[in-house]
């Protein structure tokens, strides 16, 4: 078996978020900047681990997906914060947790020439995240807390936890 990529997980999202039947490849090819192959193995990964119904690619294994969410994604796409940069805010830095988790001299953020924040970066799952999540905040705040899960401490990752599954839980019953 061929292990998960980490763009397996940005593609997974997207699928997720899109709900049931609403998404073909056609669609996700331009949002992802992905070929229609690409996208086709990477939810073949998925499915080998479990995550979601082999093709059709028609049911999410929620509780899996979060499991290795909460417990594996921090192992198996291990980060370390970088050099201070300017870039786009994530893991508690972005909106989805800045104001739950207040850390004024700890800011994260995913390098971008674009972006307004200064802080220590990140290196996200896929090096076009700051372009797949212009116009997809469920998408942006989806990964900001898989890094916030990547990067934090206890009480980030317990956060943060809380958030993706209710996330996830509420996106995955579209399927069922």
């Amino acid at each position: 078996m061929e292990p998960i990529k980490p763009h397996d997980i940005i593609v997974l999202f997207k699928v997720l978020l899109k709900g049931g039947a609403g998404w073909k490849y056609e669609q996700l090819e331009e949002e992802l900047g992905l070929s229609k192959s690409v996208i086709y193995r990477s939810l073949s990964r998925c499915a080998k681990a479990k995550f979601i119904s082999p093709n059709p690619f028609d049911y999410f294994f929620a509780s899996n997906l979060l499991e290795f969410l909460q417990h594996g994604i921090q192992y198996a796409f291990a980060v370390e914060p970088g050099k201070m940069s300017k870039g786009i805010p994530t893991a508690h830095s972005a909106p989805i947790l800045n104001k739950q988790i207040v850390a004024e001299n700890d800011q994260y953020i995913w390098p971008n020439a674009k972006g307004n924040t200064r802080g220590q970066s990140i290196e996200p799952l896929d090096k076009r995240v700051a372009e797949i999540i212009k116009d997809d905040p469920e998408l942006y705040d989806l990964l900001a807390l898989v890094d916030a899960i990547r990067v934090g401490k206890s009480r980030e990752k317990e956060i943060a936890g809380k958030l993706l599954k209710e996330k996830i839980q509420l996106h995955a019953v579209s399927y069922q």
